[in-house]
């Protein structure tokens, strides 16, 4: 098919990211664009067709207590506030609080964005506050981020620089009893869970208690990049079979080759020698823990070059993967954008194109790639509402 049939194609369905990282705008990341902007800027979006942006209230690791509670709500509070004053300040954005909000934008030409929530570390212990962020506008929940809490494991366990000891690799054996609570109480207001992120026994648990389709926002196949961020086949066939949708993600971290064994020994060979651990083959993992900036710039040079680069085609065949072993309606599309995410060919959202360019050129037909890029989504959106 020519590209500009693949063009028409991807201008005519609705497209969406289902994670992305709130860029403050007073205070831009180290993984902003090139141009030191978000890469989900609304004109981004628009150049690259994406109609809807999932944009993440996120927080990271942080000490479990009074004061790191705290500073993470102060945190989540600002992004909260960042992504609604964008709405409030472009008249072309509209909040999505449904998957019909996103239909009216899409028919009159506005980009949307949805708001995603991510890691209870800014919470605590406190169950209500998660519905606070429901009545704001978020609607897809993340239990976890890196590093364990009081509601579930972590696929990351973090290192705790309180003690100066790695987390073990589970706390809770998956979720606490906060979590299997939390499941339900976001299964009730209508919340779409995100399991991206946590440990696989807490995604499996997730799953026996939900009564509702769940999704992994930005997830790969760990058959083919056998990380602790990716998911398991049995995990992928789980999240299927109660009608949900694994979003797969342009991060090299979870598409290098893991069966390349001189790659996988040169990665753990790079991390012995800056003092890291070395079971953990994500290659990116623990390394914020080296003292020096520079030591720190070092090891991830040595490690991006022996991973090599991934393109937009070593991503479609973790999809193609997960369409194989489940179908075309449990896959999704979720970058990661400004916080990691970003691979050969797909740096940014005007680039998302391309995506449809290399779906097509795989044989998938106008209708699947509708599916991919929105339409499943939509469908859970729809379903737990």
């Amino acid at each position: 098919m020519a590209s500009s049939e693949s063009d028409q194609i991807h201008h005519g369905i609705i497209v969406i990211d289902a994670h992305a990282d709130i860029e403050l705008p007073d205070k831009p990341s180290a993984y902003c664009g090139r141009d030191g902007h978000s890469k989900v800027t609304p004109n981004k979006m628009a150049r690259g067709g994406v109609d809807c942006t999932v944009m993440a209230v996120a927080v990271g690791p942080g000490r479990r207590n009074d004061a790191g509670v705290a500073s993470a709500r102060r945190l989540a509070d600002r992004k909260l506030a960042a992504a609604l004053d964008l709405v409030a300040e472009d008249p072309a954005v509209d909040l999505a609080r449904s998957a019909a909000d996103v239909r009216r934008a899409h028919a009159a030409n506005r980009r949307s964005i949805m708001l995603g929530w991510q890691n209870t570390q800014m919470v605590g212990t406190d169950l209500d506050a998660i519905a606070d962020f429901h009545s704001a506008g978020c609607r897809i929940f993340a239990l976890t981020h890196i590093g364990h809490n009081e509601f579930a494991d972590s696929s990351r366990p973090n290192f705790d620089s309180t003690t100066g000891q790695h987390e073990p690799r589970e706390e809770h054996g998956g979720l606490s009893a906060l979590g299997r609570e939390a499941v339900k109480r976001i299964n009730g207001f209508g919340g779409v869970l995100d399991v991206s992120q946590l440990s696989e026994n807490a995604t499996l648990q997730v799953l026996d208690i939900s009564d509702a389709p769940v999704i992994a926002s930005h997830s790969n196949a760990r058959s083919r990049c056998d990380v602790s961020r990716n998911l398991s086949d049995r995990e992928i066939d789980g999240i299927a079979a109660l009608s949900g949708v694994v979003c797969v993600t342009p991060f090299l971290g979870y598409l290098f080759d893991s069966t390349d064994e001189v790659l996988v020994a040169n990665v753990r060979s790079a991390r012995v020698a800056a003092g890291l651990p070395a079971e953990y083959l994500y290659p990116f993992e623990l390394y914020w823990e080296l003292p020096d900036p520079e030591e720190r710039n070092d090891f991830l040079r040595t490690v991006r070059g022996h991973l090599g680069k991934a393109t937009v085609e070593t991503m479609v065949d973790h999809l193609d993967h997960i369409v194989e072993r489940v179908g075309i309606e449990h896959v999704g599309i979720g970058t990661d954008f400004n916080h990691g995410g970003g691979i050969s060919g797909y740096q940014e959202a005007h680039d998302a194109p391309n995506v449809t360019h290399a779906l097509v050129a795989r044989g998938y037909s106008s209708g699947a790639i509708a599916s991919i890029w929105g339409e499943n989504l939509l469908r859970v959106v729809d379903a737990v509402a």
